[in-house]
């Protein structure tokens, strides 16, 4: 324990120096910060879907970066440091988490989170889904807004009647496309969308790691045939693509 309390403490030391002494990180602000952050949340989503493990740890380390840097601008105004930060932390972890730090029992995972959704709405929330980021990519943003609603009750029983609203919402975007009118056709495609998405929580999926994965998959494959393909590759017909498809998935590609 004292060998993490003392990396931190360098950490935050570091920070210090950096913040007095280098240009370029005086110059930080909030806002100048955001989109860096977002930038290296993405990058260790990646290394977490690739399952590199020293990737991973880079990544956390420069994520941790970001919120010790965050702390220090906090500090420098007088509005919070990375204690009271730290600190509202840990009171909301043991507030949540009355099954480990108080008399309350649990029969499993399903009603901690019904739990903690309660303890939030008495915290203050004014709504079960106010938790959800608004600048949330779309799928990540449907499925949290299907799972925060259906732990509060509003929730198909199983999982035929989701798959039910899936083929109902397809036949709803058929009628669409037949209608000409481009915004009710792509109104209509979003409920089918975020009618898988919500099948995909029944059979537990997550929906973003799996459509990454496909993405990662068409990207290998399609690489494959512009390598094969060299020279020709912008000549190169449909029919000629298919067969190094059809190669690069018999490579397990």
């Amino acid at each position: 324990m004292e060998d993490k309390k003392d990396a931190f403490e360098r950490l935050l030391h570091i920070m210090d120096d950096l913040r007095a002494q280098c240009p370029w990180d005086k110059k930080q602000t909030f806002e100048s910060l955001r989109n860096l952050t977002i930038e290296e949340t993405y990058e260790l989503a990646d290394a977490i879907t690739k399952g590199d493990i020293p990737g991973i740890e880079e990544e956390i380390g420069d994520l941790l970066l970001h919120i010790v840097f965050y702390a220090k601008m906090g500090e420098e105004t007088g509005a919070f440091n990375i204690k009271s930060a730290i600190d509202k932390l840990n009171a909301k972890l043991i507030h949540r988490h009355p099954h480990i730090y108080g008399d309350v029992v649990v029969k499993d995972e399903e009603e901690v989170k019904q739990n903690w959704e309660r303890l939030k709405l008495k915290e203050g929330k004014k709504s079960v889904l106010a938790g959800v980021p608004s600048g949330l990519p779309a799928v990540i943003k449907a499925y949290r807004v299907q799972e925060k609603s259906g732990k509060v009750g509003f929730e198909w029983e199983n999982k035929g009647q989701v798959w039910q609203k899936v083929e109902e919402e397809l036949a709803e975007l058929k009628q669409a496309e037949l209608s000409g009118d481009q915004a009710h056709i792509a109104e209509e495609f979003g409920d089918v969308l975020f009618a898988l998405i919500n099948y995909a929580r029944f059979i537990n999926v997550d929906p973003e790691s799996a459509l990454e994965s496909i993405n990662q998959k068409f990207i290998r494959r399609f690489n494959y045939i512009e390598e094969k393909a060299g020279e020709s590759f912008d000549g190169m017909g449909l029919e000629a693509m298919d067969a190094l498809w059809n190669e690069a998935k018999s490579k397990g590609l």
